[in-house]
């Protein structure tokens, strides 16, 4: 993902909303998001060149969400693929917590990610480009390709659009969710950040939406947790030669313990 915009325990009735842009080559071969046929209760998409993924829940609550960290001059030669840090949670039985703390025993193996991961009850966020892993109290998030709530263009302007939804809408619905996923409206060059990429990948790389020739916002995805463990998903897969036109499929499940 290179946008991910969280509402953790927003209202009584809701524990959860992620509302995720993915960008990516369009020449990476993917999978569309759907329940694995080897892993019956994962529910997410797959890079089918580094066979992890980026999205996912199960059907027992567990869900988690990666960005890379954006910064050329750290990039490692032969990392193993962070998609996989995700499927591994997914498999995992550990909490949240004890996950990451694992997983922090070997995080210098990867190049830069921010993970979040959480439960029907919990939710951390970590970084092997920051000290310490957080617990998060209930509240909005948005992380895009640095740390949690940087405050990149697309990532106060994603938190304040999902917070204004949250207002005025008793029932969150997933139609806008997705209008807000889809902005391609361009900041100005003065508010862009210098990650090292050059200005013109970093215009480019700036809308919440990425709409560029062989470079863009591939899939959005949201996920809804209601307070009684129903859980609705959807995901929208865009055209590479016309990011108007995509395929959308969606899921509902009840959580089991």
């Amino acid at each position: 993902m290179c946008l991910i915009l969280v509402a953790h325990k927003p209202t009584p009735l809701k524990r959860l909303i992620i509302a995720a842009n993915r960008d990516e080559f369009f020449t990476r071969p993917t999978r569309a998001m759907d329940f694995w046929e080897d892993n019956p209760d994962i529910l997410a998409g797959k890079d089918l060149t580094g066979g992890g993924t980026w999205l996912g829940i199960t059907k027992t609550g567990r869900f988690a969400a990666l960005t890379n960290y954006r910064d050329p001059s750290v990039q490692k030669s032969a990392p193993p693929s962070r998609g996989t840090i995700i499927t591994d949670y997914l498999q995992s039985r550990l909490t949240p917590k004890a996950f990451i703390g694992r997983l922090q025993k070997q995080a210098h193996r990867f190049n830069g990610f921010n993970l979040l991961a959480g439960d029907t009850s919990t939710l951390y966020w970590f970084s092997n480009m920051a000290a310490e892993p957080k617990q998060l109290p209930p509240g909005i998030y948005g992380i895009s390709n640095h740390l949690i709530d940087t405050p990149w263009p697309k990532v106060t302007k994603g938190k304040k659009a999902l917070a204004a939804i949250l207002a005025r809408n008793k029932d969150i619905t997933m139609a806008p969710l997705f209008s807000m996923l889809s902005d391609t409206e361009a900041p100005g060059d003065n508010e862009l950040p210098d990650t090292g990429v050059g200005k013109e990948w970093e215009r480019i790389l700036a809308p919440i939406f990425i709409d560029s020739p062989g470079y863009g916002t591939r899939s959005s995805a949201v996920i809804v947790m209601d307070e009684t463990g129903e859980v609705e998903v959807c995901e929208r897969n865009f055209n590479e030669r016309n990011n108007l036109e995509y395929s959308e499929k969606g899921f509902a499940f009840q959580i089991r313990a």
